[in-house]
């Protein structure tokens, strides 16, 4: 299988508490990725990319469980 569908199946398990930590967590990590990578060039810019659209797969799973309510 995908990395993608295998991070949708594990997503989906969690309920809306530990979505928003995770959320809280990779906005972080990203920060600091934006950040190294202003200094000097990361060797793979790309994993920039994968963790944004990681962060708004969790963002869209939140907003479905909040809409489910």
């Amino acid at each position: 299988m995908s990395k993608k569908i295998d991070f949708l199946k594990s997503i989906q398990g969690l309920n809306e508490s530990d979505l928003q930590a995770r959320i809280k967590e990779d906005e972080l990590r990203l920060k600091k990725l934006q950040f190294a990578h202003s200094i000097s060039p990361l060797e793979n810019p790309v994993s920039i990319r994968g963790l944004r659209r990681d962060l708004s797969r969790l963002k869209t799973e939140l907003k479905k469980k909040q809409a489910e309510k």
